[in-house]
């Protein structure tokens, strides 16, 4: 098993690669997200493994959201008696699903309609609810844990898809949701991460690098999260990236 922050004297990956991560590090933190849909899509485009990609995402996506949590902290209001109970839901179910074992094929697919989903989901004009509701436990415990099984085996977040939750839903307001999603990232692939090592997984070559690039984009997009800036254009290159990389990844798989 390879140490994880020991760096060899040049970068494993491709330096097209490495601008890649960092581009989208720097977009997907600019809306309060860690990145691993679209560091999957960039690794996917260069061929890398699913043994290499799923460890590489939720790794990068710790050092992301680890940043914006501190960096966000200091703008944006947690909802305590929300996100805790989403963490005990979610961080188990996260995982069991890092500790699976899945074969390359159903790996790309399951990457290719997260992707997609993730791509429609940016697209999609999400408006705040009139007022903030309280959830039910079962509503909030159900949520958790799929997103956290998600997390865990596919190697995102989940923070694409518990936003739009958040808003929709009348949980929090969108200004909460930021900081919300953030932690929710962290927490979860932190477990995933946890959930693929003690199965006795190696960790790639390389991925040093792809986090040190990850992290340097994230200190650039997270002081474009904490000044608001207008993320309507970056969403919209990011729905395209994702939904470009789903179809080549099912075009590959068909032919």
């Amino acid at each position: 098993m390879t140490t994880l922050l020991s760096f060899s004297s040049a970068p494993n990956h491709s330096l097209l690669l490495l601008a890649a991560i960092a581009l989208m590090a720097v977009l997907y933190s600019s809306v309060g997200h860690g990145g691993a849909s679209g560091y999957l899509a960039a690794m996917l485009v260069w061929g890398l493994s699913p043994e290499e990609m799923r460890p590489a995402a939720l790794l990068m996506n710790i050092f992301v959201t680890l940043w914006l949590v501190a960096r966000l902290n200091r703008y944006f209001s947690l909802k305590y008696h929300l996100f805790w109970p989403l963490i005990i839901a979610s961080t188990p179910m996260a995982f069991v699903g890092g500790s699976l074992e899945i074969d390359a094929i159903t790996y790309k697919y399951l990457v290719a309609a997260v992707l997609l989903v993730s791509a429609i989901r940016l697209l999609m004009t999400v408006d705040q609810r009139g007022e903030v509701t309280q959830p039910s436990s079962n509503s909030v415990f159900i949520v958790g844990g799929g997103l956290g099984f998600l997390a865990g085996i596919s190697g995102i977040g989940g923070g694409v898809f518990l936003s739009p939750i958040l808003i929709i839903y009348g949980w929090c307001s969108i200004r909460e949701s930021t900081l919300i999603a953030a932690g929710f990232i962290l927490m979860n692939s932190i477990a995933g991460l946890a959930g693929y090592m003690l199965s006795q997984h190696s960790f790639p070559m390389g991925t040093n690098w792809l986090v040190l690039t990850a992290f340097i984009g994230s200190v650039f997009g997270g002081e474009m999260a904490a000044k608001r800036a207008s993320s309507a254009t970056l969403k919209k290159i990011l729905s395209i990236v994702l939904l470009v990389a789903s179809l080549k990844i099912a075009y590959q798989q068909l032919v």
